[in-house]
C-alpha cells in the first residue's frame, strides 16, 4: 500500500486507508500472525484491551526493527473499563502493553456496557471526559467511538470539547448500515469498517461472485473495495500471507458506480448478530 493511500482525521490527523485487525489473530498465543501482516506490508493496527492482542502486537512491532512512528495503532475501552477513573486505568494498561508512550487513536469500544443499561449517557460523558484529557495532554493523537450509532453519536456531540473523528462499525455488503454511514458523513466523522466481509458468509453472493469475475478480483476484494471506494477504512484480517496481500491491493482498480449501488442495495447478509440496544442474536449459517 501506497503512503499516499491514506485519509485525513477531521483534526489533521493522517491515518492509512486500511487497517488490519486483530481480534482473534494471536489465538496460538503467538505474535506469528502479527508479524506476518507487517511483512505484508500492514502498518495500521487495530486492537482493544478486549482482544488481548496489545501484548503480541508490541512484540511484533520491537521485532520488526521499525520505528514506533512507522506504526498507527489504535486500540479501545472495553466494556467493563468505562468510566471516567477506568477509562484513565484502562489506557494506562494498554500503554503498557503495547510497550510505547502514545496511541494514535483509542475509541470507546461500546456505548453500553450492556443492553438495556439506563445511564449509558452518563457513563459515556464520564469515559470521554478521560479521553478527552488524555488527548490533551498528547498521550492520544486521535479519539474516536466503535459501535455507536447516531443517537449515541448526539449524546457525545452535544456535551464534548474534542469531537469525535472516528466510528468503528460493523460494514460489509449486505449489511452496511446506510444511516450511520450517513450521519457520520454529516458530522465529518470517518466511519471504519469491521466484519468487512460479513465473517465469509457474503462471499458466496452471486453478486459478489458475479462483480469478482468482473472486475478479476477476488469477492473478498470486492468486499473491501466497497469500504474503500465509499471513503471507509476496511479492518480485514487474515492468517495467510497471500490473503493478506490480496486484502491490501485495493487501488489497482475501481467499481462502476452502478455496482456501488448494486452492493448497497444488497438484501440483508452476513450480519454478526451484534447490536448496541440489544442483546447478540445468534445467526445460523444457512
Amino acid at each position: 500500500m501506497k503512503e499516499e493511500h491514506t485519509y485525513t482525521l477531521s483534526n489533521g490527523v493522517q491515518i492509512p486507508a486500511v487497517a488490519f485487525g486483530t481480534y482473534k489473530a494471536a489465538d496460538g498465543k503467538s505474535a506469528d500472525v502479527i508479524r506476518t501482516a507487517i511483512e505484508a506490508g500492514y502498518r495500521y493496527f487495530d486492537t482493544a484491551s478486549f482482544y488481548g492482542t496489545e501484548t503480541y502486537l508490541a512484540e511484533a512491532i520491537r521485532e520488526s526493527g521499525l520505528d514506533r512512528e512507522k506504526f498507527f495503532i489504535t486500540s479501545k475501552v472495553w466494556k467493563t473499563e468505562m468510566g471516567y477513573e477506568n477509562t484513565l486505568k484502562a489506557f494506562d494498561q494498554t500503554l503498557k502493553n503495547l510497550d510505547t508512550d502514545y496511541l494514535d487513536m483509542y475509541l470507546i469500544h461500546w456505548p453500553l456496557p450492556n443492553p438495556g443499561y439506563k445511564d449509558w449517557k452518563k457513563l459515556d460523558l464520564e469515559t470521554w471526559k478521560a479521553m478527552e484529557e488524555l488527548y490533551e495532554a498528547g498521550k492520544i493523537r486521535a479519539i474516536g467511538l466503535s459501535n455507536f450509532l447516531p443517537h449515541h453519536i448526539d449524546n457525545i456531540l452535544e456535551h464534548c470539547r474534542v469531537k469525535p473523528v472516528a466510528d468503528q462499525i460493523e460494514y460489509h455488503p449486505g449489511y452496511s448500515q446506510e444511516a450511520t454511514v450517513q450521519y457520520c458523513r454529516e458530522k465529518n466523522i470517518l466511519v471504519q469498517a469491521w466484519s468487512p466481509i460479513g465473517r465469509g458468509r457474503v462471499l458466496e453472493a452471486p453478486l459478489l461472485n458475479e462483480l469478482a469475475a468482473k472486475y478479476g478480483v477476488s469477492p473478498g476484494q470486492i468486499c473491501l473495495k466497497f469500504a474503500v471506494q465509499r471513503g471507509i477504512i476496511p479492518l480485514p484480517k487474515s492468517s495467510s500471507f497471500e490473503r493478506m496481500k490480496e486484502n491490501l491491493d485495493l487501488f489497482s482498480f475501481e467499481m462502476d458506480k452502478e455496482d456501488i449501488w448494486r452492493l448497497i442495495t444488497m438484501p440483508q447478509d452476513g450480519w454478526s448478530g451484534e447490536h448496541p440496544d440489544r442483546e447478540r442474536v445468534k445467526i445460523q449459517k444457512s
